[in-house]
């Protein structure tokens, strides 16, 4: 999903940074995304699976609750270096560098997730901790010669450095308070974009001010948005490979591919061109791609990794009783995922999508019939929902009404 000129909203870099080597030079064409930064992503294909494993072992509220606290940490640390890579310039040994370093860091954080809230979360914390630091700091040094991007960046490690300090202890505290200190760190890096870092003494950013380079920001959601169903297809992939190979176990692969088929068609529809022009032409475009990508983003990559839950949880089971876990993982992953894709066209376009919103309406209808159907059969309906999501809006786009 695209932003065009792209003036961002997470408040970066002004592009007057001809003279700081470590920068990317602005050429007015689309800035490819680097092999270091694909490799770097390679990370939270790991982190992701942890995540689907964590919910898979804790499918409790209080499981559903600490996956989502991780997968909020996963995402800042994510789209926090994606916003930084798109003013530094990659090429750099020095960069490239600081990558490698951050990947070690990730590697640690990502192998701690399963048990973050057990044994192991001094591990996630100091790691996630560092990772954050680690990558603003650089940033500021780098824009050191610049006044207004170092007070900027100085104002972004005010917030960054209060909300590692927290992740840090939360990992050091007895288990029991844990979950309250790192949702306090979790509250302070998802509302410092939203006040464009407001420090009293240092002041605050303005949306105005900033310019990105919007095609290589979108084109790295576009690929963390595969990274998570990557890993929806390892995780059933997996799973069906230690059953024995029967029909109802085929047509539940069959049907949890064809789910992730169906959502890389939605999100990679037409509109996503579309959205180029309406945020390039838009009067703030920076507020615009603040909410759609900084903010609404997470919102279906947590519905494709619920998705990858129940679709695990229908391949072992697929003519046995539903249980309300799985009706809720088989239908709340996919809704969660309309919600997500639907609420990024508002953002954008400032409508709501009929497709998009039809899909979560037949979800919801279905829903009171979930636990008499067998998983299979909740689970191909759930897929045939998103399907005609897909070709509802193929369909529309094709006769140029971007609103589907």
């Amino acid at each position: 999903m695209a932003a065009a000129n792209p003036r961002a909203s997470l408040p970066f870099m002004p592009d007057n940074h001809a003279n700081h080597s470590l920068l990317r030079t602005r050429t007015g064409r689309h800035a490819q995304v680097g092999n270091v930064e694909l490799f770097f992503d390679l990370i939270f294909v790991f982190a992701i699976t942890q995540l689907s494993h964590t919910l898979l072992e804790h499918p409790t509220p209080t499981g559903l609750l600490h996956t989502a606290i991780l997968l909020g940490a996963v995402w800042w640390g994510w789209i926090d270096t994606a916003w930084a890579t798109n003013w530094l310039d990659v090429d750099k040994p020095v960069v490239r560098g600081l990558l490698f370093t951050m990947m070690a860091a990730g590697v640690v954080m990502s192998a701690a997730l399963p048990d973050a809230f057990g044994k192991h979360g001094a591990a996630f914390g100091l790691a996630f901790a560092a990772f954050q630091i680690l990558r603003t700091g650089f940033v500021l040094w780098a824009v050191r010669g610049d006044k207004v991007l170092r007070e900027n960046f100085q104002r972004i490690l005010v917030w960054h450095g209060g909300a590692a300090l927290l992740w840090a202890a939360g990992g050091l505290a007895p288990e029991d308070i844990r979950l309250w200190i790192w949702l306090a760190a979790l509250g302070i890096d998802s509302i410092a974009p939203a006040v464009n870092f407001l420090v009293p003494g240092l002041g605050r950013s303005h949306t105005g001010d900033w310019t990105v380079e919007g095609h290589h920001l979108s084109e790295r959601l576009g690929l963390f948005t595969i990274i998570a169903l990557g890993e929806s297809i390892l995780v059933m992939g997996a799973t069906a490979a230690g059953l024995d190979w029967s029909w109802r176990n085929a047509a539940a692969l069959l049907a949890s591919f064809l789910g992730s088929v169906a959502m890389w068609w939605i999100y990679f529809s037409a509109a996503a061109g579309a959205a180029t022009e309406t945020i390039a032409n838009a009067k703030d475009p920076g507020r615009i791609a603040r909410l759609a990508y900084t903010y609404v983003h997470i919102v279906p990559v947590a519905g494709i990794i619920v998705t990858a839950v129940g679709d695990e949880w229908v391949l072992h089971h697929p003519l046995g009783h539903t249980d309300p876990k799985t009706a809720l993982a088989v239908l709340g992953g996919p809704a969660l995922y309309l919600l997500g894709v639907g609420l990024f066209k508002l953002a954008v376009f400032g409508k709501v999508s009929p497709s998009r919103l039809t899909g979560l309406i037949l979800l919801a209808a279905i829903a009171p019939f979930s636990l008499m159907l067998p998983p299979l059969a909740l689970g191909a309906i759930a897929t045939a929902v998103l399907i005609v999501v897909g070709a509802w809006e193929t369909f529309m786009l094709s006769r140029g009404a971007q609103s589907a």
